[in-house]
């Protein structure tokens, strides 16, 4: 049989003809289509607890309960989409689209102007300048610029030419006006300054102010310096400096009933480090003891019997008591031949009536038992104030990255033979003093670097983290830097600024060649107002809302296989992955779906990485 016959026949059933065009019938379509991803996003709904949950078997509906006090608040979906596949696929309907002489959808970021307006305008200069600029990255898809999402670059470029400071020719298409960035942030990363360099109308003396009115209050521009011709924002800068926010309670230990909580214990047992490991865990030793004494036993002692024994089990808090909790939901978990025939009541009321409102009064007790339980520890962890030794532990665990390491680790797509892994790290310090804000206590960390791949420095923090509050020796940090690929989680984004790219280089020459300097400062007072109103106060906001720092941790304490174990005293081999047996019930799930998971929906690890995989904080 020829091959283009057996194909077409193997392919026949996956295929529907419209015209000329064909389009394969696989499930990757029906995942990408919009009906698929609004149903998605309806299954983000909170948790609760349901009938059929309280039928269920005991261990099952412990397991209910333990995901309603530990899951993420917002009860957020953690089904990871394939970017890559739906990058793929956008730039195939693209080019479809192109091939068969359909209209193809501009950019979001482009202005579109007649034939006519084009060709009336008057021509004017333009000169390569240094566009100063901060930002709140909420609500924005990141700094780069994109066809379909609003990002920073692509609102900038937008108001560049309502402003007037690009020609109408060029307002689609910022490569005519050499548009390049300092430094590329993630989605919602904010930057109290960052650089673009291009070219631009600026003849105006009111320009900076034109280009402001035209923006939103959270991108503001504090200057425009015109440079040499050749000036390249992203060629010429020496190094960049990061701050991270991150509420203390993130360098608490986990919870001993966690996954993670018995596995640091067990290891350390096992690996003859018992004495080491709680003295690393010295100065928090009797934290959740003191917390489930003080915060959720007088939730239990207000709860019925049958109920504050599940939670108990839940939280471990009553483990000698094995007896009792061996007898709990003997009726659920016996066969429906054994169950007692159901009689009418003495009142007359049917027995299934009264068994169905009994159930519902349970149900929505064990409900408001988990959401009260939820709201304590919370509470706990706002009011906690971390030590000075706690404090010491991080800055410790922070000097680890300081020098020229190979952080392949620490962001996507590269491998430890690349020699772009290698970043040189200047310092990476500690605020003297955590801040208060609104009861929580919070810590400032500060980043000073030559360059930075794409997401290393929250993979950074969320490793210090995991390194102080899982009792980790600190030199677990520089074992990362050998040639073993485990997986690093990214620390939420919420907490990331860009402080200011440094240019001392460029600075140093401009007293030969007459241009202005790179210089911040000047616009000290403006900038610190801004990032006080538009981005401290949005993360803290932020923090409150959605908890995601507590949901993070909670999600990695909680992630029930090997991959983030190499934070226990079993070392970066307890974390490698290993074959399932041919009988295994559990398929183990690979580094990057082990990430997805723990991230939650956030995660953008997928798709090539834009600019090379540099600057993404």
């Amino acid at each position: 049989m020829p091959l283009h016959i057996f194909l077409r026949r193997s392919l026949a059933p996956h295929l529907s003809v419209s015209g000329a065009r064909t389009s394969l019938r696989t499930p990757q379509a029906r995942f990408y289509s919009p009906d698929y991803l609004r149903s998605l996003k309806a299954r983000r709904i909170p948790w609760t607890i349901t009938k059929e949950d309280l039928r269920k078997p005991e261990a099952e509906l412990i397991e209910v309960v333990r995901s309603g006090i530990w899951d993420d608040p917002s009860g957020e979906s953690r089904n990871m989409v394939d970017k890559r596949a739906r990058h793929d696929a956008q730039q195939e309907a693209k080019r479809r689209k192109i091939e068969n002489g359909e209209e193809v959808r501009a950019p979001v970021y482009a202005t579109q102007f007649s034939k006519e307006d084009i060709e009336s305008e008057q021509r004017r200069p333009k000169k390569k300048v240094a566009v100063l600029l901060g930002y709140s990255g909420t609500g924005y898809k990141g700094m780069q610029l994109s066809e379909t999402e609003k990002t920073i670059e692509g609102e900038l470029f937008a108001a560049f030419v309502a402003a007037g400071a690009i020609s109408k020719a060029n307002a689609t298409d910022p490569k005519k006006s050499s548009l390049v960035r300092c430094a590329r942030t993630d989605k919602g990363v904010h930057a109290a300054g960052n650089i673009v360099s291009l070219k631009l109308i600026v003849e105006d003396e009111d320009i900076i102010q034109k280009i402001n009115d035209k923006l939103s209050s959270q991108i503001r521009v504090w200057d425009i310096l015109v440079t040499n011709k050749s000036f390249s924002s992203y060629q010429l800068c020496d190094s960049r400096i990061y701050e991270y926010l991150i509420p203390t309670h993130c360098f608490l230990p986990p919870h001993p009933s966690t996954y993670l909580g018995k596995k640091l214990f067990e290891y350390a047992e096992k690996e003859g480090d018992l004495e080491g490991y709680k003295a690393r865990q010295e100065e928090v030793a009797s934290y959740w003891e003191e917390t489930d004494e003080k915060y959720v036993r007088p939730i239990l002692d207000n709860t019925p019997e049958d109920i504050r024994k599940l939670v108990e089990k839940v939280l471990h808090l009553n483990d000698e008591d094995q007896s009792a909790q061996d007898d709990m939901f003997q009726t659920q978990d016996k066969p429906a031949s054994e169950e007692t025939t159901e009689q009418p009541s003495s009142e007359g009321k049917p027995a299934d009536a009264e068994k169905d409102e009994a159930e519902e009064a349970r149900r929505r007790k064990i409900f408001e038992t988990v959401k009260a339980i939820k709201a304590a520890y919370l509470q706990a962890k706002r009011a906690y104030r971390i030590p000075a030794q706690r404090l010491a532990r991080v800055q410790e665990a922070l000097d680890k990255y300081v020098g020229t390491n190979n952080f392949f680790n620490y962001t996507i797509q590269k491998t430890h033979a690349d020699p772009s892994s290698k970043r040189h790290i200047k310092s990476f310090k500690l605020a003297e003093q955590p801040i208060i804000i609104n009861g929580t206590e919070w810590l400032s960390l500060k980043v000073h670097g030559q360059s930075f791949m794409m997401h290393q420095i929250r993979k950074m923090v969320a490793m210090a983290a995991m390194v102080v509050r899982c009792g980790c020796d600190p030199q677990r940090i520089v074992e990362t830097y050998g040639a073993n690929k485990i997986a690093i989680p990214k620390a939420p984004g919420l907490g990331l600024l860009l402080e200011r790219p440094v240019f001392d280089s460029y600075n140093r020459k401009t007293h030969e060649t007459g241009k202005d300097p790179i210089d911040f400062d000047k616009h000290a007072d403006t900038i610190n107002e801004f990032k006080q109103r538009e981005i401290y106060d949005r993360i803290f906001r932020e923090e409150e809302e959605t908890h995601a720092f507590s949901a993070f941790f909670g999600h990695l304490d909680h992630y029930s296989q090997e991959e983030f174990l190499y934070v226990t005293s079993g070392g970066i081999p307890a974390a490698r992955l290993v074959s399932v047996p041919a009988n295994g019930t559990e398929e183990k799930k690979s580094q990057r779906e082990a990430l997805a998971e723990v991230e939650g929906a956030a995660s953008e690890d997928e798709g090539a990485p834009p600019n090379g995989g540099e600057e993404g904080g």
